[in-house]
């Protein structure tokens, strides 16, 4: 079963997660999320556990419960929804300069 975690002190490490939830059954992954620029920790992550009724007992105890000071969130991850392809395309408008080559500086032409 897959758990998803809230609320994670941000010096939360994945190691802290899997010997948490590892009380309870074992752990076959723990992942905090990461912002993809910093590579901080987004407050949240997965536990994967191998059975189901040692997963909803760990969810049971461990929902509500203190992690370096927060009150962590646990439930039954759910599925992760499809999301669509916008039709905005690829070019995020960023600094082109122009076609002739030139420096292409504020005042050049595009």
């Amino acid at each position: 079963m897959n758990i998803y975690v809230g609320n994670l002190p941000y010096n939360a490490t994945e190691e802290q997660l899997k010997t948490m939830f590892g009380q309870y059954g074992e752990v076959t992954t723990a992942s905090i999320i990461k912002d993809r620029d910093t590579g901080r920790s987004k407050g949240f992550g997965f536990v994967e556990m191998t059975d189901d009724s040692s997963a909803e007992e760990a969810i049971q105890a461990l929902n509500e419960s203190d992690m370096n000071g927060r009150n962590i969130k646990v439930n039954q991850a759910r599925p992760k929804e499809k999301r669509e392809r916008s039709d905005r395309g690829g070019d995020r408008g960023g600094y082109r300069g122009n076609d002739r080559g030139d420096r292409g500086d504020r005042y050049s032409k595009y």
